[in-house]
């Protein structure tokens, strides 16, 4: 991301099918994050469940409903970026 915005470097995106599974989701995210010493600036869209942003600085961590993932379609606005892999390898091209 960072050659492309200033708006962090790194932006991971996930789904959850029901309210409580995002909210799991963004739990978990927050205590392994802190676990690992990163601080949370900030929390968006935790108490209606349906797209949590957590925001690390230079990482922004979305955890999406469905329909809401569908909508805002993250993946095409930002389609230019490279897309890592949970393997550490880089996917160049987001539709290869």
């Amino acid at each position: 991301m960072r050659e492309l915005t200033l708006i962090c470097d790194y932006m991971l995106l996930a789904s959850g099918d029901s309210f409580p599974q995002i909210k799991a989701i963004a739990d978990h995210v927050k205590d392994r994050l802190a676990a690992a010493g990163f601080v949370m600036l900030r929390r968006e869209g935790y108490a209606t469940g349906r797209w949590v942003l957590l925001d690390y600085g230079d990482l922004i961590v979305h955890v999406f409903h469905p329909h809401e993932r569908s909508f805002y379609a993250l993946e095409r606005l930002w389609g230019d970026a490279p897309v890592l892999r949970p393997d550490g390898g880089v996917l160049l091209a987001h539709n290869a």
